[in-house]
């Protein structure tokens, strides 16, 4: 299971983008399926791996964002938010515990950020993983920032040692039944990537917001890594009984590469913040070269692998899909995706993110997706934005007066899953929210960044 951090939509070649390198991942998308209408569990990084790890959304286990939830300038936020709970409770039984339960050995290669150290949540090897996002300020070269991990030579590149590490071990136990779980660090912040590819693509012409030739250099690195591992499997004769995985933790950052026609970016429930590339992978069963109009998300990778390996110890409350039949080509499943996020996360940078707002890339709100129908509901002013996404995937045209039927229907199936979840909602007034300084800061921000 690849689980790249912050990588975009569209910053893929077979996604369409013409200034990415990423022959490796586009072969891979021709050697299993992919899912055109794949999401995050959220829009931002430990509650999105939170879903993934515990199968759970996000009203279930807490982890709402990257704490604290009160983010951006106290005196624009309305509401006093929902506390964050920071990390996954361990008493939670999350997907590596499950395969453990099937015979699997486990391991984890980079970034974890749902607890202090994952071998207390169900992996046998850790090599990078611990409560930290990022890898630090100069961090994606050794010395290292981040923890569990030794010091390579002076310079080496960490997304090379994660991959090694992970080659490593498929090699060491290719006789056995194994779980590699490889969360990159990359594409996170700092921008950082070898200087050769970054003059590489300083030489290549960008198109519509993909220009950034550091962050092309990481997106190269990564694909060049992704191929490395997949070679190994093929070599160690792995290739026919292994599923692979490729997705993202939620969108990418907008401020860095564009994901257009997608509005926003990571951090934001517009399409930009949680829709994500997802190809699977597995001979034995996934016709190669195909692709699904599914919705899916994160949170189906539990009940999917649970279905597959049958361990004797399940978990029996789970709020993803079991994908197999859509593995195997039948026929597409009618359901619904939610997201809630009762918290507020400030603008990355001002204006940039094309959000409601230039201050917040979101404020507290739910959202439900219905087949084309997507539906926000915001808590701060009650406001309800309905998207045909079909038509109209940027976003752009809020169409709850054209369609108040369907308005109504969804808000009351969103209202009655916030209830079956126990969904916090913030009411409490923010006693230090200021109109007047809202309307100043935004007033200031259009005259400069706009």
């Amino acid at each position: 299971m690849i689980n790249v951090d912050d990588l975009g939509w569209k910053d893929l070649g077979f996604m369409g983008s013409t200034y990415y390198e990423t022959p490796n991942i586009d072969a891979l998308s021709k050697e299993g399926l992919v899912f055109n209408n794949a999401y995050a569990g959220a829009a931002n990084c430990a509650p999105s791996r939170a879903c993934l790890i515990s199968g759970l959304n996000t009203p279930r286990h807490g982890v709402f964002t990257v704490s604290p939830s009160d983010r951006g300038n106290i005196k624009t936020r309305k509401l006093v938010p929902i506390k964050n709970t920071k990390h996954l409770n361990n008493t939670i039984y999350t997907l590596p515990e499950m395969l453990k339960s099937a015979g699997y050995i486990t391991a984890s290669f980079g970034k974890w950020h749902v607890g202090d150290n994952p071998l207390k949540q169900g992996i046998d090897f850790n090599i990078g993983g611990s409560s930290k996002g990022n890898p630090g300020k100069g961090g994606y070269f050794s010395p290292y920032n981040i923890d569990f991990i030794k010091n390579g030579p002076k310079g080496e590149y960490l997304t090379d040692r994660l991959t090694n590490e992970a080659i490593s071990f498929v090699e060491k136990f290719k006789d056995s039944t194994f779980f590699v779980y490889l969360p990159y660090y990359t594409v996170h912040t700092p921008i950082m990537g070898k200087e050769k590819l970054v003059e590489k693509f300083k030489n290549k012409k960008g198109f519509k917001g993909q220009n950034n030739p550091k962050y092309a250099a990481m997106v190269a690195s990564m694909d060049e890594n992704i191929g490395k591992l997949l070679t190994s499997i093929k070599a160690n004769n792995l290739e026919n009984n292994t599923l692979v995985i490729f997705t993202s933790d939620n969108g990418g950052i907008r401020a860095i590469s564009h994901q257009d026609p997608l509005r926003a970016g990571k951090g934001s429930y517009y399409e930009g913040g949680i829709r994500v590339p997802l190809i699977i992978k597995w001979p034995d069963s996934i016709v190669p070269n195909t692709f699904t109009n599914q919705n899916a998300s994160n949170l189906d990778f539990y009940p999917t692998l649970q279905n597959i390996v049958q361990p004797e110890k399940r978990a029996t409350l789970l709020d993803g899909l079991d994908l197999n039949s859509v593995l195997k080509g039948e026929q597409i499943i009618d359901r619904d995706i939610f997201f809630h996020f009762p918290v507020y996360l400030q603008a990355y940078k001002k204006g940039k993110d094309e959000s409601r707002d230039p201050l917040f890339r979101t404020r507290p709100g739910s959202v439900i997706i219905s087949g084309n129908w997507k539906l926000h509901h915001y808590f701060e002013d009650d406001a309800i934005e309905l998207y045909n996404l079909k038509d109209d995937i940027s976003e752009k045209n809020n169409i709850t007066d054209l369609h108040p039927k369907i308005t109504n229907e969804l808000y009351e199936k969103l209202e009655y899953w916030r209830f079956k979840t126990n969904a916090p909602i913030p009411s409490e007034k923010n006693p230090s929210y200021s109109l007047k300084f809202e309307k100043n800061k935004i007033s200031n921000i259009n005259k400069t960044d706009l």
